[in-house]
């Protein structure tokens, strides 16, 4: 008897993806099979993000994945995105302990940056773009009052992931192709760094380097308190000719990573025995809720992320990263911005 096409052994097939996310535990319960994904049969890569953006951006390697919220943007006004976001939000960080800075160059405050040389490992970088609009916003200082300096952190080479016309008046070099970031600040030859990743000499301790913020975590606090705002990052997108083809499929997703994450909020707030080497992460978490609230880390387009997502597009087009201004609802599959109720 000929088998029906889609059925094998008595059941329907499932339709395999390639999802590259990273390795956090929000992510986790669809690695290790703890949450399922209806209808799909996952191949599941956990990466760096530095490697999932790069090969998403320039080759389109994945069926669904884990993006930088800047380059997603950038291509969505383009209108060359291969990619459709749902509003998952993987990654979220306040980027006030993103700037670092020596401690000899008599920098004490954020209106110090002016005039200086700061390493940005790639213009268009979201953490980035979050500094700058935290730099613009609460003290003044322009991207344009900055000489930028650009290369890769810790390996020379780096280029970025997508071209882009700085807007005038805007200041970017790049380091020499046999140096780094890291290389330049050790010497004295930039000012400080701003990126998602420390320096290596940072994090050794080097006597002449420090935080540009001494206590980032209460400037982010009182940033909170200002703003509202906790920053989104990274944002999960999947092939637009897929989400075409299967208008299930953002639906079905935004169910799973929003159980994963759910599953992952379960375990840090069991405490007899903590699910991370962090001391007080009980009182971390509970520090985290008074500030934030129960839902500090939400998916979805509620009032709070569309806040978020609202400031980022300003700023994105506002530093000429988008040709143009992007509204909130152009980022996300129509079928992943509602759900049912019971």
């Amino acid at each position: 008897m000929k088998r029906r096409r889609g059925i094998r052994r008595g059941r329907s097939r499932k339709l395999r993806l390639s999802i590259a996310v990273g390795d956090y535990d929000r992510t986790r319960p669809l690695a290790d099979g703890t949450v399922r994904i209806d209808g799909v049969d996952p191949v599941l890569l956990l990466l760096s993000p530095e490697e999932i953006f790069f090969r998403a951006m320039r080759h389109s390697d994945f069926d669904v994945c884990e993006i930088s919220l800047s380059s997603f943007v950038l291509r969505t006004a383009r209108g060359d995105n291969p990619y459709v976001g749902i509003p998952v939000f993987p990654s979220r960080a306040f980027r006030h302990a993103c700037i670092v800075v020596r401690s000899d160059r008599g920098i004490e405050t954020p209106a110090d940056l002016k005039g200086r040389r700061i390493g940005t490992p790639e213009y268009q970088l979201t953490a980035c773009v979050w500094a700058r609009a935290l730099l613009e916003d609460e003290f003044g200082v322009k991207p344009s009052d900055i000489i930028w300096v650009r290369g890769g952190m810790d390996q020379p080479g780096r280029v970025e992931k997508l071209v882009f016309k700085p807007p005038r008046g805007v200041r970017i070099e790049n380091v020499p192709r046999n140096r780094t970031l890291n290389d330049l600040l050790e010497g004295g030859e930039i000012d400080g760094i701003i990126g998602p990743r420390l320096p290596a000499a940072f994090e050794r301790n080097h006597p002449d380097l420090r935080w540009l913020f001494r206590d980032p975590a209460r400037a982010a606090a009182e940033y909170y308190g200002r703003t509202g705002i906790f920053p989104i990052m990274h944002v999960v997108a999947i092939r637009r000719v897929l989400a075409e083809a299967h208008p299930w499929l953002p639906a079905t997703l935004c169910k799973a990573f929003e159980q994963a994450r759910l599953a992952a909020l379960a375990h840090l707030a069991d405490t007899s025995a903590y699910k991370v080497m962090l001391p007080f992460a009980a009182e971390q978490l509970r520090g985290a809720r008074e500030l934030l609230g129960a839902e500090f880390w939400s998916y979805g387009l509620n009032e709070a992320n569309r806040k978020v997502l609202e400031t980022f597009l300003a700023h994105h087009h506002a530093q000429g990263l988008s040709p143009r201004r992007v509204d909130v609802e152009e980022l996300f599959h129509p079928a992943s911005l509602e759900t049912y109720k019971i």
